[in-house]
């Protein structure tokens, strides 16, 4: 390498395919070539080979010593092993443990395109880029909650009201009406379930079976719980339509929704239609009530992690159902076929058979339909290791998408707590930083206005002939969103 800088001409493009080139790493020395180099003129390293001028390499690189002709850059040398394969193979992978958002970086420093990137690797790219969207999505539902509200009073009071019935960890208020919401549903269940025990009921007047009073007030209350729990968060809400389509607040509705219609049935339907049509409706309107179980899920994390990891899992599901749909088909076929043998088959038709099938493949085995002849007792021992099978391999993948997806909540939980407080500490650090900046501006004033103060009291400073900066301002205080999770 040369000792001074390159000067233009003619035939710099012709001398520097020639070129060796040293690069320093990390600490790790590496001989490169300019014929190799130069396959990507628009790479960092491309366009330090063919610069000229003092001024131009150290905007490049992080050192230069001109006695070795060796070129510093303070970056990772595992990631730099990688970065070569482009110019040697024209594709780059990844090695296991390097973080792809921290590789990007790198790419992005030594001007390579994400595009030589295997597709094996874009993939890890991209699921890392999907969880720092979660984690700065849910850092501004924080920010948003913990920010202050300018839309005068009422909006002071919206946004108190959703955090109080939304963010059960925002105070200790919200933590308390968490609690009664969940006591509520387990209450409002329990009667549910004891209301229908024959001995628990009453008659009416015309001799029919009605809930016990007691249950039937508990039962009101809990539904006043349920509609005033609504109305508050549907006025609190900041966004009303989405807030009506969420599907959780749909299960709200569907689990209010049954004791209204069947009140004013009682009251005011009795006049419009017959009395048997309205119990009858009544009755199919208290089976909606089995609903509000759903509203657990609001407060257990482990049932909306359940509910996202089935989502994922469609594939996986839709496997498993016509592995049992195939199934039941075949040996159902063949059960019919090999039964109508016996006088006494239960098998009348596939049809009725296909139910047989199913109970065989899942293992339940009611009894109710079996075979009798030796060629059907057969068929149902293939058919229910078969469905031993069928059900088993899709098993695994929807268990590991589970797993997989509440380990990744709770990442993104800590990530975002992380980057709240590392946020805090680096603004904590600005206010430090500039009264310390004061401190040194009293400090220098005193000791140059002092001519009395001796050298052996005084600190001592060294200075080098050129000082540069590994990292330029603006990168001195990165936040966690720039680097590994």
């Amino acid at each position: 390498m040369e000792t001074e800088p390159r000067s233009s001409g003619s035939s710099e493009s012709e001398t520097s395919e020639d070129q060796e080139m040293a690069v320093n790493i990390g600490g790790v020395r590496h001989i490169l070539y300019g014929d190799v180099l130069n396959r990507y003129p628009e790479s960092r390293l491309a366009e330090l080979l063919n610069c000229s001028g003092y001024e131009a390499i150290f905007s490049l690189c992080d050192d230069y010593d001109p006695s070795k002709g060796e070129f510093y850059f303070d970056r990772d040398p595992d990631s730099f092993k990688c970065v070569l394969d482009v110019y040697y193979f024209g594709e780059i992978h990844m090695k296991k443990g390097i973080c792809p958002i921290c590789f990007k970086n790198e790419l992005d420093f030594w001007k390579i395109e994400v595009d030589f990137l295997d597709e094996c690797c874009k993939c890890l790219l991209g699921e890392k880029n999907e969880e720092l969207e979660e984690i700065a999505k849910q850092v501004q539902l924080i920010l948003a909650d913990t920010g202050e509200s300018a839309d005068g009073c009422w909006g002071k009071a919206q946004k108190f009201l959703w955090k109080l019935m939304e963010k059960p960890g925002s105070s200790c208020p919200a933590r308390v009406i968490a609690v009664l919401s969940f006591l509520f549903i387990l209450i409002s269940s329990v009667v549910m379930c004891v209301s229908t025990i024959p001995d628990l009921q009453v008659t009416d007047e015309e001799g029919s079976p009605i809930d016990h009073p007691v249950l039937d007030s508990i039962e009101t209350a809990c539904i006043g719980w349920f509609t005033a729990e609504y109305i508050l968060r549907l006025v609190s809400a900041p966004n009303k339509l989405k807030f009506v389509l969420s599907f959780m607040n749909i299960i709200d509705v569907l689990a209010i929704l049954p004791f209204y219609v069947s009140l004013i049935l009682t009251t005011v339907g009795a006049t419009l239609m017959e009395l048997t049509n309205v119990q009858q409706a009544i009755q199919a309107l208290r089976i909606m009530r089995i609903a509000r179980v759903f509203k657990l899920a609001r407060h257990s994390s482990g049932l909306q992690t359940l509910t996202y990891a089935l989502k994922r899992s469609f594939k996986e599901l839709g496997l498993l159902l016509m592995y049992l749909a195939v199934g039941i088909f075949v040996f159902s076929a063949l059960g019919f076929i090999m039964e109508q043998s016996h006088p006494e088959t239960l098998f009348k038709s596939i049809p009725q058979s296909f139910w047989w099938a199913i109970i065989t493949m899942t293992t339940v085995g009611y009894g109710d339909i079996y075979p009798k002849t030796t060629l059907g007792k057969i068929n149902a021992a293939v058919s229910f290791l078969c469905g031993i099978i069928a059900i088993a391999l899709p098993i695994h993948p929807i268990i590991n998408n589970f797993v997989r997806y509440y380990n990744k909540q709770k990442v993104l939980e800590t990530a975002a707590k992380h980057e709240l407080e590392l946020m805090e500490l680096n603004a904590k650090e600005g206010e430090y930083g500039d009264s310390r900046n004061e401190q040194v501006d009293i400090v220098v004033t005193k000791a140059s206005s002092d001519s009395n103060l001796s050298l052996n009291n005084s600190p001592l400073y060294s200075y080098s002939g050129t000082f540069i900066p590994l990292l330029s301002e603006e990168k001195l205080h990165r936040n966690r969103l720039q680097s590994c999770k």
